[in-house]
């Protein structure tokens, strides 16, 4: 069991509870920044590609986690992203103000469409983010001379001050150029969340009755994260066209809204740290399964490859799994474990049993 001992209340306004969980950070953020010298260009680039989903995963994460919106339509935003970003550097811009003008572009159409789309809730809320993505995939088409179309646009190479970050010339710098977007983007939005912004988020979630008695504006609360939700994911997007390098709006289908909400669903509603362990098992899984399916044939000749639908056949029951028997997700489970160790001989069998109780107040909805 850790014991903190506190001389002031600079602890308790520190990002970081102590300095071991400062150490970790540093320990990680050291072995992300040498990866490329530990490992070949195919797992950097998948790396690379783990990065972007958990960045996405960190834009839905606001929404779905820490503010309790239901989106199926995040696809949208990160069509939004991956296009502005790509017509804005074919038109002219760097790449330092393209980048942040394409989550700005998909921040401010996702604050515009909440202010009307979050006055619902539940399944009304996840139809109507459906349909903003239809309405942005229909848009893509419309709009060819920016978006190229049915045909798809071609994302420009990454060079500034002299330097090429180019997914494919220069794999290394284009890691490194993701991997300080996703760690500035950490570090914001865990700051965001200590902050009396973010805290009104938590608010709303938990209950809109009590946040309104606590006066808080619950549709303003609700429009700002999912504004902030779509910038983010924007980011993200922008990022995915690049790794790509030419895309149409085939690459934003239903099935990445869908597997972003796997991602923070599997990984653990509520927290960041979800967010990159939803990514790793969203993007390490097709891999894990494709080597399997390789084993399994030249071990026993059987061949799984013609079975169709198997990759989405298996995640559905990974899904159906952790609903049922871990709704907190990946790091749910790994916070029981801790904890478990951290108080053990003191542990109780039934001290994570979930309570079905709710507010009187909210017994109305």
């Amino acid at each position: 069991m850790r014991v903190v001992f506190k001389k002031s209340y600079d602890p308790d306004i520190d990002l970081h509870e102590h300095g071991w969980s400062r150490a970790k950070i540093a320990v990680l953020a050291g072995i992300m920044i040498i990866l490329p010298f530990l490992v070949g260009n195919y797992y950097l680039a998948e790396a690379a590609n783990t990065l972007i989903w958990a960045l996405a995963g960190m834009g839905l994460m606001i929404a779905v986690g820490h503010t309790g919106q239901v989106s199926l339509g995040h696809a949208a935003f990160l069509a939004i992203g991956a296009y502005t970003d790509a017509a804005l550097m074919n038109a002219g811009l760097p790449f330092l103000l393209a980048f942040p003008a394409a989550g700005l572009v998909a921040g401010l159409f996702g604050a515009v469409i909440a202010i009307p789309a979050v006055r619902m809730s539940g399944i009304y809320l996840a139809i109507a983010t459906l349909a903003v993505f239809v309405i942005v995939e229909e848009l893509v088409i419309l709009l060819e001379p920016i978006t190229g179309g049915v045909g798809g646009i071609m994302a420009p190479s990454i060079t500034f001050f002299g330097i090429s970050f180019d997914r494919y010339g220069a794999l290394q710098n284009f890691y490194w150029l993701v991997l300080g977007v996703v760690a500035l983007v950490t570090w914001g939005y865990a700051n965001l969340m200590r902050s009396p912004t973010g805290r009104s988020f938590l608010a709303v979630r938990d209950s809109e009755v009590s946040a309104r008695a606590l006066g808080i504006n619950v549709t303003k609360t609700k429009a700002l994260a999912f504004g902030l939700s779509s910038g983010v994911t924007g980011l993200a997007g922008a990022l995915m066209g690049h790794y790509i390098g030419f895309f149409n709006y085939e690459l934003f289908s239903i099935f990445i809204s869908i597997n972003l909400l796997l991602v923070v669903t599997i990984g653990g509603l509520g927290f960041i740290q979800g967010a990159f362990l939803g990514a790793i098992l969203i993007t390490g899984m097709p891999q894990l399964i494709a080597i399997l399916r390789d084993n399994l044939n030249a071990t026993t000749g059987i061949d799984l490859g013609s079975v169709p639908g198997l990759d989405t056949m298996l995640f559905s029951v990974i899904l159906i799994l952790f609903i049922i028997f871990e709704p907190t997700g990946l790091y749910g489970r790994w916070l029981k474990i801790r904890t478990w160790f951290e108080i053990f001989p003191l542990a109780r069998r039934d001290m994570f049993r979930r309570q079905k109780s709710y507010l009187k107040t909210e017994r109305m909805k």
